[in-house]
């Protein structure tokens, strides 16, 4: 993990004005896992992220990323920045249409450490151009 750098900490309004879309995610145990796109994040000097919502298990906003170091720093699918129904929530309210979004906690998909694993990896609305040196690294920078 790299030094903390606050400036990539975020509260920021959810953009609810997006086209519902659909994403469905096969699994190897658990059938089809489908979210549904409840807004976007736009990060200043990142980028925009798809906010996705859970729509099984006991339901939950979801924010993978991937950035420009994914393959060779990062875990090649890309990271996690929200995944509420696991307790990766850093605060904000997506009912209140703000979330806290910090990119130096992202961390790596359970998939990234074993094959057993199937994990929704991050779509290419969520990939960004930024190199993003924070969170949970695959090898030192």
């Amino acid at each position: 993990m790299g030094a903390y750098r606050p400036e990539l900490r975020f509260e920021v309004a959810v953009d609810t004005d997006v086209e519902p879309v659909r994403w469905e995610v096969p699994s190897a145990t658990d059938g089809v896992i489908p979210f549904s796109r409840v807004g976007v994040l736009h990060l200043p000097a990142i980028g925009d992220l798809d906010v996705w919502w859970l729509e099984s298990y006991g339901g939950g906003v979801f924010v993978p990323v991937k950035d420009a170091l994914a393959g060779t720093h990062t875990y090649g699918g890309g990271r996690y920045l929200l995944d509420t129904v696991k307790g990766a929530d850093l605060g904000g309210d997506i009912r209140e249409g703000r979330l806290v979004v910090d990119l130096n906690f992202a961390y790596n998909p359970s998939c990234a450490y074993s094959p057993l694993w199937t994990c929704p990896l991050a779509p290419a609305t969520n990939t960004v151009k930024a190199e993003l040196p924070v969170g949970e690294l695959t090898s030192d920078l």
